[in-house]
């Protein structure tokens, strides 16, 4: 049950910004590029970290358009490439500049069974596995914020996901839209487990998880498209008939990245039917994704396939 599903929040709400580094990952499209409106218009300084540097450029003009006076900048990250992971990290730990709220939203949904560059099934390795290795090396830049947060999207696709480490890379079968789940749920461990750790160490570094609910964004269409016999057309209803737009579906990932009276662990998503829609509240998640036992052993799987560790000094 939401904990204050009356309450109103939207971009309204989000406050003065002025200051504030936010990263966001995927930042040139959907719930991220809206996202990165809603913040720049509150006077943060934007760095939208994307794969392709034509979307990019072409977000980078968007935003400036509809925020004149943003504070936004584009650097290229390909989560489905460690060794782009690592290339933008130590730019950005090299530079010297600060880091305050690391939003961790990009991600891919149901596509053809591929691998990324480091053989991951492509949505474990874009979805977790990248932001796995982004995140951890990061914490040092974040510790030293006053505001520090890190956030984690997931998905109601968590709701039908189980991680199965004995097919964690779908070497015997691929279900597109169960992998999706798989990751979805992934990103809810890491977010439990790393709050966890952050905690123990006496960090004050602030880690919450959101859901967009059912929203019209590009990653949606694409689904449709990839799944045209069966689930496409029911995709295809759904999005017309209870879809949200991407700017009121970014708020939930917006509210977890600067509401203060959050606490740490908090899961925001929107209050409507079913979480489908409507402004975003603290909600609820499955047991399973609050699985201590689950959680720890896939961060233990992680850091062993992206040779990242968690160093809580």
């Amino acid at each position: 049950m939401a904990r204050d599903r009356w309450k109103r929040w939207d971009e309204s709400s989000v406050g003065d910004m002025s200051g504030v580094r936010v990263v966001i990952t995927g930042g040139n499209s959907g719930i991220g590029l809206s996202a990165a409106k809603q913040l720049a218009r509150a006077g943060a300084d934007v760095i939208i970290a994307c794969r392709n540097p034509l979307k990019a450029e072409g977000a980078l003009e968007e935003i400036r358009r509809d925020v004149p006076g943003a504070i936004v900048e584009a650097r290229i990250l390909d989560l489905a490439d460690l060794a782009s992971v690592k290339a933008f990290v130590d730019a950005y730990r090299a530079s010297g500049e600060p880091l305050d709220i690391l939003i961790n939203n990009a991600g891919v949904m149901a596509p053809p069974f591929s691998h990324t560059a480091d053989g991951f099934e492509m949505q474990m390795g874009t979805n977790h596995l990248g932001h796995f290795a982004l995140t951890l090396p990061l914490i040092p830049l974040l510790e030293a914020s006053p505001v520090a947060r890190i956030v984690v999207v997931a998905s109601h696709a968590h709701i039908g996901g189980r991680i199965n480490f004995e097919n964690l890379n779908a070497k015997r079968s691929y279900v597109a839209m169960h992998k999706y789940g798989q990751s979805k749920l992934a990103n809810l461990l890491f977010a439990e487990a790393l709050r966890k750790r952050l905690a123990a160490s006496g960090s004050k570094i602030r880690v919450t998880s959101a859901h967009p609910g059912y929203t019209d964004t590009a990653l949606q269409y694409k689904a449709q498209e990839r799944n045209q016999r069966i689930i496409g057309p029911v995709m295809a209803w759904a999005s017309g008939v209870l879809a949200q737009s991407s700017d009121k579906g970014a708020l939930p990932t917006v509210r977890a990245a600067v509401d203060d009276s959050l606490s740490a662990g908090d899961y925001i998503g929107p209050r409507g039917l079913g979480g489908l829609h409507g402004y975003p509240v603290v909600t609820w998640r499955m047991p399973w994704a609050k699985d201590a036992a689950v959680a720890e052993r896939l961060w233990d799987v992680s850091e062993a396939l992206t040779g990242v560790s968690w160093d809580a000094e």
